[in-house]
Formats: structure tokens, C-alpha cells, sequence
């Protein structure tokens, strides 16, 4: 198992900062470092270290895909404890996979692997979907929304 990155007061307060209003303007990210104390190439480094050691999974704007023309479903499969790594990795080299988690399966739920997967166009699904199950020689379950809520979860991060 991967030794957990650490991260100082800084990258918390970045963490903590840009959950949400991101400037629009000509040098956003001077901006945004102006308000850590920090040179805008810093920012960028620590962005990159955090994206590069998996402290942040992602970093980029959020957008109603559907409005765009694109699509994106919770999906969801059964993976075995001894391949758990291996279908991890598999399934997160896809670039259209994000917030991939594990929750333990139980006789209600036998799915213990759940992930967004997003796409640029409506067919896409159906194509990644084929294409994550042909790569871990696993079924891949895709869950459609059949209603949207729009709820803003923001996450501190504690030392």
C-alpha cells in the first residue's frame, strides 16, 4: 500500500480555499496565490505535487455535462478483495472515471467498488462502460441519474 502524502498548512489552506469561487480573469492563478501568500508558481507546483501524489484527484472546474451535449452516470461493480488494487488502477487510468470509492458490500448491496463516469457525448457511456469491463474482465453497472439535487459539499481539511 502507498505511503499516505503529507501536506502542510498551506496546502490545506489551498485544499480548503479553492472549493469553489475560482476567479475569472486574466491571471487567476496570481490571483488565487495572492491570497496564500505565495508566488503563482508556487501554487502551480503544489497543485501539481498534490495532483501527481494523489492528495487531489482532480483539479478543474465542474459542469453540467448534459447542458455541454455530454453525459455522465454512477456506476458501480463487484470486485474481488484479492484484485482490489489491480481493478483500482485499471479503473482509474480511465481519464472519464472520477470520485472512485469503496464501500463495503453486504447482503443488501453486493457492489463495493463505485465511480462517476463522465463523458462528452450521451454514446460515450455505453463505450467506456464496454471498455472498463473488457479491461478488468469484470461487469461494470451503470446507475443513470433519474433526478438531479444539487447539493455543495465542502470538505475542510484537518491537520
Amino acid at each position: 500500500m502507498r505511503e499516505a502524502a503529507r501536506i502542510d498548512a498551506t496546502d490545506r489552506a489551498i485544499i480548503d480555499g479553492l472549493q469553489g469561487g475560482f476567479p475569472i480573469c486574466e491571471h487567476p492563478y496570481a490571483e488565487v496565490a495572492g491570497r496564500f501568500g505565495i508566488s503563482e508558481t508556487e501554487l502551480l507546483e503544489r497543485l501539481q505535487r498534490m495532483l501527481a501524489t494523489r492528495v487531489l484527484t482532480r483539479f478543474g472546474p465542474l459542469f453540467q455535462i448534459e447542458r455541454m451535449g455530454g453525459a455522465f452516470v454512477l456506476a458501480a461493480m463487484r470486485v474481488p478483495d484479492a484484485d482490489w488494487l489491480r481493478i483500482l488502477e485499471i479503473v482509474n487510468a480511465f481519464p472519464e472515471v472520477a470520485h472512485n470509492y469503496r464501500r463495503e458490500s453486504d447482503r443488501n448491496c453486493e457492489f463495493n467498488m463505485w465511480f462517476v463516469l463522465a463523458t462528452e457525448t450521451v454514446d460515450g457511456i455505453d463505450a467506456v462502460v464496454s471498455r472498463i469491463g473488457e479491461a478488468c474482465g469484470l461487469p461494470v453497472f451503470p446507475f443513470p441519474k433519474l433526478q438531479e439535487y444539487f447539493v455543495e459539499m465542502k470538505l475542510a481539511v484537518r491537520s
